[in-house]
């Protein structure tokens, strides 16, 4: 299929013809796979109460938690390479994470600036996520759109490791007044319970989607965001696909909630793949698919959507998401469709939407389906604050994201970066820039460049966002 990528830049798009392309961008080496070793890199912290880990590999830890003179339970400290080199710590390995240390790497530093740069992800795996929709129609396979972190780094000199982030402790109130060779930012204290003291921090953590604002999204509702969210989607069509096909029963009824960049090109997929085995409704609480894609390209995407025989409910938001065999399905179905023996016939399991309008002039709709797809709402992934360090909290807007300056610095937090769906950041008219690759893409080369002026006192760029060219096929 040839996909609508709406929402990729002309700079990404070369990877869309396939993992032969990621060398463009990256140098990879698959024979240096774990092969760095960070046993050297950890040590026992005379100054805190920590213990070290061994390990190998640039994903994996190993090692033992010891205790302390006085009984208590030590916790690892992780021992920067370089004691004089300045230490920065990013968050998140999506686009905006890991072009920032791509960024970092590239720059001409002075011999003692060039900082240590250490990569935390909870997945071991990259994700071009404007081909994760490749992966519904077969066009793709997982290893060509989600290289390992180990692969992509291999012949940097970027430090990676797979771990969550649980909170974060900023000390740098102080501001910009001190050496940063002489004094910490902060401490990123992960989930495996070692913890990371840094001189720059970015967070650049993405979003998780947000399936908790309508009754019975959150039980029947598949995301699709991640590289796993795209495999349970896959392996559900195949499964409606092996019940349904060859079999004389109802097409298999897709509903896909939002009609943005995601849902658009999900529909199109899905609706594809199934061909005349499927009926595609996807719902927008707007009146227009993509609001804030460029009428041209709306238009094509309108004309795409209609050529594959999807059926958009505009104007209308999802009231909630029932069990088809709780909900009295034959008979309300019989009133929409006028066919009660089809109704009659319908599998148990399936799901019903009900459709509430946003708009005057509409009713309300009962839709069916055998598989819901959740393409709206999203939470930012910024992470907590030790308990009692409020003081230094950081400043956020209602959908969680932090509060930046025009150089992408946390506002408060001159040592903090933050980037993509972690900002809020706003164009020139004062909207919210969008959360897509497009912006981290830029937002990464800004921020990698606004790292390199701090850390060798050079003024700092304002960030400004330039939209790319964008492509409709």
């Amino acid at each position: 299929m040839a996909p609508l990528a709406l929402s990729a830049s002309a700079t990404l798009t070369p990877f869309r013809n396939g993992a032969n392309q990621w060398c463009k961008l990256f140098t990879v080496s698959t024979s240096r796979r774990n092969s760095i070793k960070l046993s050297s890199f950890f040590r026992r912290s005379s100054s805190r109460k920590f213990c070290s880990y061994a390990s190998s590999g640039t994903t994996g830890r190993k090692g033992v938690i010891v205790q302390t003179s006085d009984g208590e339970t030590a916790l690892p400290s992780y021992s920067w390479p370089d004691k004089q080199k300045p230490r920065v710590c990013i968050l998140g390995g999506g686009f905006g994470g890991l072009y920032t240390a791509l960024r970092l790497e590239s720059l001409v530093w002075p011999n003692d600036k060039k900082p240590q740069v250490l990569l935390i992800d909870q997945s071991d795996r990259f994700v071009f996520k404007p081909m994760l929709y490749e992966l519904l129609s077969g066009e793709v396979d997982t290893w060509e759109i989600a290289p390992r972190f180990s692969d992509l780094l291999a012949n940097t000199s970027v430090q990676f490791f797979q771990d969550r982030v649980k909170l974060l402790h900023p000390s740098d109130q102080l501001g910009m007044n001190s050496s940063t060779a002489s004094s910490s930012g902060g401490i990123v204290h992960l989930e495996s319970g070692l913890l990371i003291e840094y001189d720059w921090l970015v967070l650049a953590l993405g979003a998780e989607s947000k399936l908790d604002v309508v009754p019975g999204a959150m039980e029947y509702a598949l995301p699709f965001s991640t590289l796993e969210d795209a495999c349970k989607v896959d392996n559900k069509l195949k499964t409606l696909e092996r019940e349904k096909f060859g079999k004389d029963s109802s097409p298999i009824r897709v509903a896909i909630v939002g009609c943005g960049y995601a849902g658009v090109e999900l529909a199109a997929t899905v609706s594809e793949r199934l061909q005349n085995k499927g009926i595609v409704q996807a719902i927008n609480v707007e009146t227009t698919i993509c609001p804030a894609a460029p009428p041209g390209n709306r238009e094509a995407a309108l004309k795409v959507l209609s050529s594959r025989n999807v059926q958009l409910f505009l104007g209308y938001f999802v009231s909630f998401i029932r069990k088809a065999e709780n909900f009295g399905a034959s008979e309300e179905l019989s009133d929409i469709d006028g066919d009660k023996d089809n109704a009659a016939k319908q599998d148990h399991g399936e799901f019903i939407l009900e459709l509430k309008p946003a708009e005057r002039g509409l009713e309300s709709q009962i839709l069916e389906a055998d598989l819901v797809l959740w393409t709206v709402g999203s939470k930012p992934l910024v992470p907590p604050l030790e308990p009692g360090n409020q003081p230094r909290a950081f400043p956020v807007n209602g959908r969680g994201q932090a509060e930046t300056d025009e150089t992408l610095r946390v506002k408060g937090h001159p040592r903090i970066f933050a980037i993509g769906d972690s900002a809020a950041l706003r164009d020139s008219s004062g909207r919210l820039l969008p959360a897509t690759a497009q912006v981290a893409f830029q937002q990464a080369d800004f921020a990698g460049w606004n790292l390199w002026a701090a850390i060798t006192n050079r003024p700092l760029l304002p960030f400004r966002f330039g939209t790319l060219k964008h492509i409709t096929q």
